[in-house]
C-alpha cells in the first residue's frame, strides 16, 4: 500500500501526485520507473518514471496522463486513499558521468522522466541545454524546476504562445551545427518527436540516447509487450531498457507495436471508464437482464 500524500491537477489529463514510498525513495536512480496497480487482484500493470523523490519525507513524485482505464481511474484517488501495488525502482538506470554539454529533449509526459536525469546530469558536473515542447504554454510540466537545473533552457509551442514556434528538432539542429557540437542527446517524449531528434543528430555522429518507456507493459519481461528491435538485437524495453541508442531503434516497427492493442484498449476505457461511476456497458446489462430471466426460470 502507497498512500497518496500530495495531488495537483497540471492540465487537464496530466496529474501530478506525491506517494509513500520510503524504500523506493533511498534506492531509485535516474531512469527508473514503478509499476502500479489500482487492484491488486485483477488491476492492470501500469509503468510510471519516477519524477523526483524525497528521502527525508520518504516519498517519490509520480507524473501521469489519464488516457487509459487504470489511469483514468488513478485520476479519481485522492490525498490520503491508498494505491494498493506499488513496486519498484525498476529498469537500468540512466548511466550518469560528466560528458561535457548535454542537450535534453524532451516534450509531454516525457518531461517528467528526464527531470530526474537532467538533475543527475546537472550533478555530475555538465553543462546543460534543455529544449521542452508543448502544444501550447498551458500543457508545460515541470518549467521552474527544469528551469532551475538548467544552463540554458529553450522552449517550443506550436502555436507560438511562449518561447518559440515550432519543432524542438529546430534548436536542437542549430546546437547540432555549432562549432563545437554537444557531446550527448537524451531525447524522451511522443515516440515520433524521439525519431525525429535521433534523426536530426544522426548526420552529426552525436550520440543519441531515447527512453522507449510508453510502450512498457508489465515491467518484468514475461509478457512480450515491450519487445523492439534494436538494430540487429532483440530487447525489452522493461528490463533492458528503458534507454537505448536513438540511432539503433526500429521505430516503424515500435509505433506499429504501440498501436497493435489500441482497440482493446479503447474498449476497456468504454467499458469500464471512470468518468461515471455508475456506468455499465450495454453488453453487461444485457448480460445481467438474462441471468434474472435465468433465476426466475429456476
Amino acid at each position: 500500500m502507497a498512500k497518496i500524500l500530495f495531488k495537483k491537477q497540471l492540465s487537464p489529463a496530466v496529474y501530478q501526485i506525491r506517494v509513500e514510498a520510503p524504500l523506493i525513495a533511498e534506492e531509485r536512480k535516474a531512469g527508473q520507473f514503478i509499476i502500479l496497480q489500482i487492484d491488486k487482484d485483477f488491476g492492470e500493470r501500469v509503468p510510471l518514471t519516477i519524477a523526483d523523490a524525497d528521502t527525508k519525507e520518504g516519498s517519490i513524485t509520480l507524473i501521469f496522463q489519464s488516457v487509459g482505464k487504470s489511469t483514468k481511474q488513478l485520476a479519481t484517488f485522492e490525498v490520503g486513499d491508498d494505491i494498493p501495488v506499488l513496486v519498484g525502482p525498476l529498469g537500468t538506470p540512466t548511466h550518469i558521468e560528466k560528458y561535457g554539454h548535454v542537450v535534453c529533449v524532451c516534450g509531454g509526459v516525457g518531461i517528467a522522466p528526464m527531470h530526474p536525469i537532467v538533475q543527475a546530469m546537472k550533478a555530475a558536473g555538465n553543462k546543460i541545454t534543455t529544449i521542452m515542447g508543448a502544444r501550447n504554454k498551458d500543457l508545460f510540466l515541470m518549467k521552474e524546476e527544469m528551469e532551475a537545473l538548467s544552463d540554458e533552457l529553450i522552449l517550443m509551442t506550436d502555436d507560438g504562445s511562449l518561447g518559440r514556434k515550432g519543432l524542438v528538432t529546430e534548436p536542437l539542429k542549430e546546437l547540432c551545427e555549432q562549432a563545437r557540437k554537444p557531446d550527448l542527446v537524451i531525447a524522451i517524449g511522443p515516440p515520433a518527436m524521439m525519431k525525429f531528434s535521433a534523426l536530426t543528430t544522426k548526420p552529426y555522429q552525436i550520440k543519441t540516447m531515447v527512453s522507449l518507456n510508453s510502450i512498457m507493459v508489465d515491467g518484468t519481461g514475461m509478457c512480450g509487450g515491450c519487445r523492439v528491435n534494436i538494430g540487429d538485437t532483440v530487447k525489452f524495453v522493461c528490463v533492458d531498457g528503458p534507454e537505448f541508442d536513438g540511432h539503433q531503434v526500429d521505430w516503424e516497427n515500435m509505433m506499429q507495436r504501440m498501436n497493435a492493442f489500441k482497440d482493446e484498449e479503447d474498449e476497456s476505457v468504454h467499458r469500464f471508464g471512470t468518468h461515471n461511476a455508475n456506468h455499465k456497458c450495454r453488453i453487461d446489462k444485457m448480460t445481467d437482464d438474462k441471468i434474472k430471466e435465468n433465476e426466475k426460470g429456476a
